[in-house]
């Protein structure tokens, strides 16, 4: 009896396991009415219109390979060994300053050094114990005294009024519409910024000698300049146009100075100091950091190279800058006192001074910048 339950109950097991296979394997009922729905179509999506690729234009100042094009006049912008006396000036600045010791302060260095020398020797010769064996009682003398006090305070005027009047065109500071320049000093490389034509950051390190770089490498040549001068990356202005120079550092005291355009500012640590220049005529300039910043400071070069407007606006546009509209006031630097940018914009300085890599936050008596406003107008 247990046997024939047990064959029974396998056999419906069985049975009731082939029907649940034919349910799953047959297709699903058609719903009644429902809307039969239509045969996916394959379509072949298009191919995306290829965009046009930016072209960067190349850089009008650099050979195929990466070096320069243009070289260093002989004997301009550059120290010239054995050579005596300050270098060729191709600024309006310089130039005034370089006549200023020329022919003001040389011939009166020459006629005093020579006046105390023939009075020394006069005094020698006069009063010497063979010539004068009973000395003189004499003390005081009221007209000597009276031209050894007048003399030197007439010549201390003649020097003063046009070497306070340089002083001041120096600091003079820029027009609205001139190129600005961000020149940040680095323990050991200078480091710059263009804020008005797209945010251009440059970094310009010294090149080494052909023997003391790896095979392969970039090396100084006679093109790109003097030894411990020359440096990769040059900076480039416009000849004819505003400078401003607006000089800052990330650690140390630096000093950005170039002989030929009779420029020296510091560059001080969370300061922003400014002055500016003209360039008159095109060439490459050589400087270098003139404050002592620590153990690699002779090897911090300044390469200026001075082009015409329209070669500037193609360096510009081969480094991915944008030259600004005509007459626009620099954002990096503040109006002239008595424009219309001025009266506009005339609100307490607070927020943040971007200074290189690091914002330092800064209030009106944080942050401020060197500038000597005069009333004169040539530069």
């Amino acid at each position: 009896m247990d046997g024939l339950k047990a064959i029974v109950l396998a056999a419906g097991l069985a049975l009731a396991g082939g029907m649940t296979a034919q349910a799953q394997q047959a297709p699903a009922a058609p719903v009644v009415g429902a809307p039969e729905a239509p045969a996916p179509v394959a379509v072949e999506s298009p191919a995306a219109a290829a965009a046009p690729a930016a072209t960067t234009p190349a850089d009008p100042l650099l050979n195929a390979d990466g070096t320069h094009k243009n070289g260093p006049t002989e004997a301009v912008g550059q120290p010239v060994d054995g050579k005596l006396g300050i270098q060729p000036q191709v600024t309006q600045l310089g130039q005034r300053a370089a006549n200023f010791h020329n022919y003001l302060l040389l011939p009166i260095i020459v006629v005093i050094s020579i006046f105390v020398l023939l009075l020394l020797g006069w005094t020698i010769l006069r009063y010497r114990r063979a010539r004068n064996p009973v000395p003189s009682k004499t003390t005081h003398n009221t007209m000597i005294e009276i031209v050894w006090t007048l003399v030197p305070v007439l010549i201390l005027a003649v020097i003063a009024w046009p070497s306070i009047s340089l002083l001041a065109k120096q600091f003079k500071p820029a027009p609205d519409n001139a190129v600005t320049i961000k020149a940040i000093g680095n323990q050991w490389y200078w480091s710059y910024e263009y804020p008005d034509h797209g945010g251009i950051s440059i970094t310009a390190n010294m090149l080494k000698e052909k023997d003391e770089v790896a095979a392969g490498a970039r090396f100084r040549t006679d093109t790109d300049g003097p030894r411990l001068l020359a440096v990769d990356n040059r900076i480039v202005v416009p000849v004819g146009t505003p400078i401003r120079i607006i000089a800052t550092a990330n650690d140390v005291i630096h000093s950005w100075a170039i002989p030929a355009f009779w420029i020296k500012i510091d560059a001080v640590p969370g300061r922003l100091n400014e002055t500016s220049f003209t360039v008159d005529k095109p060439g490459v300039y050589f400087g270098q950091c003139s404050e002592l910043c620590g153990a690699r400071h002779a090897y911090m070069p300044i390469v200026v190279e001075a082009v015409e407007p329209a070669v500037f606006a193609q360096w510009i546009a081969a480094k991915g800058g944008t030259m600004p509209a005509a007459n626009t006031p620099s954002a990096a630097a503040p109006a002239q006192p008595g424009s219309d940018a001025a009266d506009a914009t005339a609100t307490p300085l607070e927020g943040t001074v971007p200074t290189g890599n690091d914002t330092i936050e800064a209030t009106a008596a944080g942050a401020t910048t060197n500038q000597a406003a005069t009333g004169n107008t040539d530069q």
